[in-house]
């Protein structure tokens, strides 16, 4: 059976297009934990540039600033470290959440839903695929910001049958640069997705003003299975938090209330 993991909600506030002033940010508010102090660090959406359309002069290859910062946080905290950030490839660019892990061995997941109100797929390149990260005998389902209001993208789902038979994932992962002003929306949807999927559901999120005086307030948080918060992060306020996923909890609300076993199949159209 797998162990407890800890999951640290880093909410940071952004400065903004600056990503060295960024990582001086975040090793700062990082300098206080222990090596080894928690399995999973998270980060949010575009934590090194803020919401940015200005990849032509951000966006960075895979070997860039950002990963190399990455994996040397990861490796120096003993954790997992994730978040996304602006990657150029082939000539297109991605708001590409990347999942680090302390050997150096990284997953990564291309944001789908592209926000048309901010312009975004007129810069950025969808994902057509979503993915599962292994981690520690934890499935983890890794999502960015807008992808939260699209619950087919992110729907768990039982695979196998009987004593071979387990759900998808374990932890739905959202990294964001949500606004203040649709905060409600947030947090109820988070508590959604979590309650929909019989999952953990972490939710980061930055605080602060962005370039384009967008007004942030974080409320990032952890919540079980039930939809019941576990976390307590101030809102309008730079912090961190570390808090402990219970497998066995986990799995008690799956056997006691197996929801899933009568869920609607069916299959995702990836065309655009």
């Amino acid at each position: 059976m797998p162990k407890n993991l800890s999951i640290t909600l880093v909410q940071p506030n952004i400065k903004w297009e600056s990503p060295i002033d960024n990582f001086k940010l975040l090793n700062k508010q990082l300098s206080k934990m222990e090596k080894g102090e928690s399995d999973i660090l998270l980060l949010p959406e575009m934590f090194s540039t803020g919401f940015s359309m200005n990849a032509k002069k951000l966006a960075e290859e895979m070997e860039g600033p950002a990963m190399q910062w990455m994996f040397e946080t990861a490796q120096g905290l003993k954790s997992a470290i994730c978040g996304s950030i602006m990657i150029k490839e082939a000539g297109k660019f991605y708001n590409r959440f990347i999942w680090m892990e302390p050997d150096g061995h990284y997953d990564h997941y291309d944001k789908r839903h592209l926000f048309r109100m901010g312009k975004e797929e007129k810069t950025y390149t969808g994902s057509t695929e979503g993915i599962v990260i292994e981690y520690k005998g934890w499935g983890f389902c890794p999502m960015v910001c807008y992808d939260l209001r699209f619950p087919v993208w992110s729907r768990n789902r039982i695979l196998g049958k009987g004593a071979k038979a387990k759900y998808d994932y374990d932890v739905l992962l959202y990294v964001a640069n949500w606004p203040a002003v649709r905060t409600y929306a947030w947090q109820q949807l988070l508590i959604a997705r979590a309650i929909e999927n019989q999952c953990y559901v972490a939710g980061v999120n930055r605080v602060g003003e962005d370039g384009n005086k967008i007004k942030y307030c974080g409320d990032s948080g952890l919540y079980n299975p039930l939809g019941e918060p576990i976390s307590n992060l101030k809102s309008n306020k730079a912090g961190l938090q570390t808090i402990e996923l219970n497998w066995k909890a986990l799995q008690d609300i799956r056997k006691k209330f197996p929801v899933l076993l009568d869920a609607d199949t069916f299959e995702v159209d990836t065309r655009h």
